[in-house]
Parts: C-alpha cells; sequence; structure tokens
C-alpha cells in the first residue's frame, strides 16, 4: 500500500473504505436478477429496430445498464461512509439521513448530481429538514450534491405550493465545500480525487480477480432458441394468447 499523503484520513482507513465499496461491486448476473424488475420487451424491440442493433447487442446494453446502476448506488456508499473515517463525529444512522453530525447538531442528505431528485422527491426532502429545524432550533440541515453545477455553500430555495421557501439553516453544498467544512482543508475534496486512482490500484491488486458471470442468455436461449421471442415470453407469458405467442 502507498502513502496517500490526505492527512485528514488515514492511509488504511481510506485503503480499508474503497475495498469495501469495490467488494460491493456487481460481477454476477443471472435470468432472475436480470429480470427483477420486469423487462419490457416492447422497448427492447424498439432499440433494436430503431438503432439497427441484434437482439444479442440490446439485450447485452441492458445487462450493463443495470449493472451500472446497481455500482452507481455502490458509489453512493462510497460518499456516504468516508467521512466517519475523517471525523468520527459523524455517523450513517440506520434511517432518517445519510449523514449526521449529532456533536453539531448537523443533518446532511447526499445527492450524486444537482438533477438528482425530482420536484416531489426535493419537497419531501426540505420539508424534512423544516421539521428537524422545528424540533430544535440549533439543528443545521444540508443537501449536498457529488456533482453541482458550482461550488457553493448557500441557502437552498425551494417552491412548496407555489411558495418560495429559503432558510439560512437549510443549505444546499456542493461536495468540494463539503469537504473543506469537514476537514477544515478548501482543497480536501480535490486531494481525495487525485488519491483515487492510487487507492484503486492497491485494492484492486490486492484482491482475487473477480470475473463477470452472465448467464442471462444461456437461460433465454432455454425459453426459446429465439431471444427476442423469449423476452416477451419471459414478461407476457401469463397474458392471454402468448401461449401460442410466435416470431
Amino acid at each position: 500500500m502507498q502513502s496517500y499523503n490526505l492527512g485528514f484520513i488515514a492511509d488504511a482507513d481510506l485503503f480499508d473504505h474503497v475495498k469495501q465499496t469495490v467488494e460491493k461491486y456487481r460481477f454476477k448476473i443471472d435470468l432472475a436478477r436480470f429480470n427483477k424488475n420486469l423487462i419490457d420487451p416492447i422497448k427492447l424491440t424498439f432499440d433494436a429496430k430503431v438503432y439497427g442493433k441484434s437482439v444479442e447487442e440490446i439485450i447485452e446494453a441492458e445487462i450493463i445498464r443495470q449493472m451500472d446502476k446497481s455500482n452507481t448506488n455502490h458509489i453512493g456508499y462510497f460518499h456516504q461512509n468516508i467521512f466517519k473515517y475523517i471525523d468520527p463525529q459523524w455517523q450513517v444512522p440506520k434511517q432518517g439521513f445519510d449523514l449526521v453530525n449529532e456533536a453539531k447538531k448537523i443533518y446532511v442528505e447526499i445527492k450524486n448530481k444537482h438533477n438528482t431528485m425530482n420536484s416531489a422527491s426535493s419537497q419531501k426532502t426540505y420539508m424534512k429538514m423544516q421539521s428537524m429545524l422545528l424540533k430544535d432550533a440549533q439543528n443545521r440541515c444540508m443537501l449536498v450534491e457529488v456533482i453541482a453545477k458550482k461550488s457553493q455553500n448557500i441557502p437552498w430555495q425551494i417552491s412548496l405550493d407555489g411558495v418560495t421557501h429559503k432558510h439560512e439553516f437549510i443549505r444546499r453544498v456542493s461536495m468540494d465545500q463539503f469537504y473543506a467544512m469537514v476537514t477544515g482543508e478548501n482543497d480536501a475534496f480535490k486531494r481525495l480525487c487525485e488519491a483515487l486512482p492510487k487507492v484503486l490500484d492497491d485494492v484492486v491488486a490486492a484482491m482475487p480477480q473477480e470475473v463477470v458471470e452472465n448467464t442471462v442468455f444461456e437461460e433465454l436461449k432455454a425459453l426459446s432458441p429465439n431471444l427476442l421471442k423469449s423476452l416477451y415470453l419471459l414478461s407476457f407469458s401469463h397474458y392471454e394468447g402468448f401461449d401460442a405467442f410466435n416470431l
């Protein structure tokens, strides 16, 4: 393991946290996982015909999309859990907020991108933060965005039922500004990003090599040699007339 020279987090803690994140990465997919949220064969048919792709290529793209979505959630784990290594006052509660500092009465929701939440989700989150201020006027709430439009630490302005709300203690904070607040170092997030490739090299080198196990095509072909037909049977086998479905 190299020395990462970050100062605000121990080398061993950073290595272990990155390793825990990598261990969550998805390497296996079978037909049950592939169809967990019900595949839409009609959309996949459109995709194949409109983009001039084979059914195999469209299925492969959907497999990659699903695995990527799972892995994106694991990156959320990385962002959420790293702060307890930087300062033990920061903890990840089982419910409520993503990150909490009870000593400083700070309650944080972390989102990956500035446009992750839709209007309903934004309003629900803001009202949850409002309720924390009503419980205790000393509480402070933050929406921390990993990928914000710009570096910022500003009151979060939102419209609720047509009325604009803004409170000094409900703030919208970019990740670089949040790292600066937690560590006391303005460039802490930049330095973490610089060190991350080195840490990942060390972690991957220390772990057994994983191989992606994909049985989706094998299981689909067991339903029918025609992969497109298999997709339709997967989703619509209990619908009227699909016991005699032909393509």
